[in-house]
This record gives structure tokens, C-alpha cells and sequence, in this order.
């Protein structure tokens, strides 16, 4: 048989049914060698499910005394393989005879994922050693549970806009990571669910490339059996994207607090100060002042820049000056036009140029070079 399919297996599994049985009589039919299943705190009733995995010669069992979370379960398999099957960092002592792990592949314990679909995972690591695999479903075909579908399409576009990643399928869960980017993930936060989201998040970080392999779509009794929780675990993995609405929102609110200030004290100067129209100095200084707060939190915290804080302040300041002039100039001329309230016409022009700005920040400022 090829080499990949010497590449480990993953399946972390809470309170499994007989699919996870069936599933990994299929993996070991298939020629899968190493299948390791996590059992993430099932509890005794549950007990027999794993006795019965463990019976087979291609599995191991891992277990977890009580329930942590699909994200703790992944780096427990993680680190296990690490460990046992060697890997960027590892020593030779650690390493099974024979063996060379370029990665693993995680799956579920459900029964979405086929023997064939995890292997042609499987197959594209082994080719692509340096990307993050992606077994990706089509979510337009028939029998896609509606929760499913929408929640896809509406995490797919987040990712595009605010990380700039093209992800059909954010939500899979049938992944192939390299060896060297587990090392990396065994820090990553996230326990639960998001730590998939997470993990998505990660590579663009390191820059790593994702690939993706088509997979078939099966849900069955329309995923009623996935410990997946709708409302719960979407807002784990959507709170991972509120830094990045925290430091805009948190910083239009201080620049216009400020713009407000500012209009306030130097509406009185007819002409405007040193000849400049008042509503045009209140922008620039209250733009100075909140864009020091926003690039410190978006240095720090959002973008996380592993550049010197000199080239990307350098680059921050250049946008920060461009938004400001364009801010002051539309402001200025649509309140002559429009009249009414400084600051109501100055909301709806910094919405705008607030997405505008965050591509530029994504892309020039903050991106790894």
C-alpha cells in the first residue's frame, strides 16, 4: 500500500453510537494502519463503544476522565502522535521504526466522513506536506440541513472579509495538518468548537496554504446526533472575531466623542482656526488621538504583527492620513450641502471608509511580508 497511508487518523468522539464502530471497521478494511480515537470524558455508559474501538489492531484509544471539548481533544491526539509518531522537533527515540508522520487527518466520529473521502486526505498531504487540507462539502446540493448550510455561508463570507481567507468550508471537520503546524496548534487557544475556527485563523498567521479536496455531503437524520450546538457553539466561534470589531467600534467611539468635543469648543471661531474650517481641525485632531489608541490595539491584540512596531506604525499612519483627509473633506463638504448635525453626517461617511480602511489594514498594513 502507499506510504500515506501510514498517516494517523484522528476521531474525537463524546458519547458515540454505533457509527463510530462502523467507521472504524470501514478505516481498517480500507488499509488505514494508525487510527486514534479520543474519548472526551463519554462516561461509563458510553464505555463499551471504546472497549470495542480499542479491539481493533489499527486503533488506539485516548481518553479524557471528563468532557473538555473537541478542541482539547485534538490537542490531545495531537500531542500524542507527536509524541509516538514523531514530528518537525521530535527526537528519533520518540519515533516508531519506519515511520515518517508528515501530518494527521482528524475526522468525525459521526459518519459524515467516508473511508474514501479521508483518504484522498490523506493522499494530499503526502503531496503537500507544507499545507493545511481542507475535505470540503458542497452545501447546495439536497438533504443540507438548512442550520447547516446558512450557518456555512454566513461564516465562509466573515472569512473572506475580515482575514481574507477563501474557505468553502469553514465547518469541517475533516481536516490533514502538517506535522509542523501541530507543533504550532498544540498552543493555539480554543477547547471547544472554535478551536477549528481558530486553527483557520492560524494560517493565515504563518501564512500557511490551505488546499481543498472535495468531499461528499452526508448528513444523517439530518445531523440530529452532532453534539454541535447551534446557538451555543456559533457564538464561541463568532466571539472570535469580536477583537476585530471591538477596535474599530471601541475607536469611532473615541474619534467621535472627541470630533464632538472639539466641534463644540471651535464652532465659535468664525473662519475657522488659522483659517481652516472648524469642522476640518476637529477631524484631525480627533483622528490623531484615536489612532493612536486603535493601531496599538490592532498591533497588540487584533493583528497580532510580528513586524517592528516602527515599519508598521510607518504604514499605519500613511492609511491613517489618507482616511483622515477623506473624512474631513466628504464631512465637510456634504454637512455644507446637507447642514443639520456635524456629527450625524459624520457617522455615516466613517462606517464606510471604516471597511475601507480594514482591507487596508489586512492587506498593507499588518500582513506578513
Amino acid at each position: 500500500m502507499p506510504s500515506y497511508y501510514e498517516i494517523p487518523v484522528i476521531i474525537p468522539s463524546y458519547e458515540p453510537d454505533e457509527k463510530l464502530i462502523t467507521l472504524l471497521a470501514a478505516l481498517q478494511e480500507a488499509g488505514i494502519r494508525h487510527v486514534i480515537v479520543v474519548d472526551d470524558g463519554s462516561g461509563e455508559q458510553y464505555a463499551s463503544f471504546f472497549t470495542r474501538a480499542a479491539a481493533f489492531t489499527n486503533c488506539e484509544v485516548l481518553r479524557h476522565a471528563v468532557n473538555l471539548g473537541k478542541g482539547r481533544a485534538l490537542k490531545t491526539a495531537f500531542n500524542h502522535c507527536l509524541l509516538t509518531y514523531g514530528g518537525t522537533s521530535g527526537g528519533e527515540s520518540t519515533r516508531k521504526a519506519g515511520s515518517a508522520m508528515p501530518g494527521c487527518v482528524t475526522a468525525d466520529s459521526d459518519g459524515q466522513h467516508t473511508p474514501a473521502d479521508i483518504l484522498a486526505c490523506m493522499r494530499k498531504l503526502w503531496e503537500n506536506p507544507e499545507s493545511l487540507i481542507l475535505g470540503c462539502r458542497d452545501f447546495d446540493g439536497p438533504g443540507v440541513p438548512a442550520r447547516s448550510s446558512f450557518g456555512n455561508k454566513c461564516t465562509r463570507q466573515v472569512f473572506r472579509y475580515l482575514l481574507g481567507l477563501s474557505v468553502s468550508d469553514t465547518q469541517t471537520g475533516l481536516r490533514a495538518v502538517p506535522a509542523f503546524f501541530m507543533e504550532k496548534l498544540m498552543e493555539v487557544k480554543g477547547e471547544r468548537f472554535e478551536y477549528e475556527t481558530n486553527m483557520l485563523i492560524e494560517t493565515k498567521n504563518l501564512t500557511i496554504p490551505i488546499l481543498e479536496v472535495p468531499v461528499k455531503t452526508i448528513y444523517i437524520e439530518e445531523n440530529r446526533t452532532s453534539h454541535f450546538n447551534p446557538i451555543k457553539d456559533s457564538l464561541r466561534i463568532y466571539l472570535v472575531f469580536g477583537k476585530f470589531l471591538f477596535s474599530s467600534l471601541s475607536s469611532s467611539v473615541v474619534d467621535l466623542l472627541l470630533f464632538h468635543l472639539f466641534c463644540t469648543l471651535l464652532h465659535t471661531q468664525e473662519g475657522g482656526l488659522w483659517g481652516v474650517p472648524y469642522i476640518i481641525i476637529s477631524t484631525v485632531f480627533a483622528r490623531v488621538i484615536s489612532a493612536v489608541y486603535n493601531f496599538l490595539i490592532n498591533y497588540k491584540v487584533v493583528f497580532q504583527s510580528r513586524e517592528r512596531m516602527a515599519i508598521t506604525a510607518a504604514r499605519y499612519f500613511l492609511l491613517a492620513v489618507c482616511q483622515m483627509m477623506c473624512s474631513a473633506l466628504l464631512v465637510n463638504g456634504l454637512y455644507g450641502l446637507l447642514g443639520g448635525v456635524e456629527v450625524a453626517v459624520k457617522m455615516p461617511v466613517d462606517v464606510f471608509l471604516f471597511f475601507v480602511s480594514f482591507l487596508f489594514q489586512r492587506e498593507f498594513v499588518y500582513r506578513k511580508r
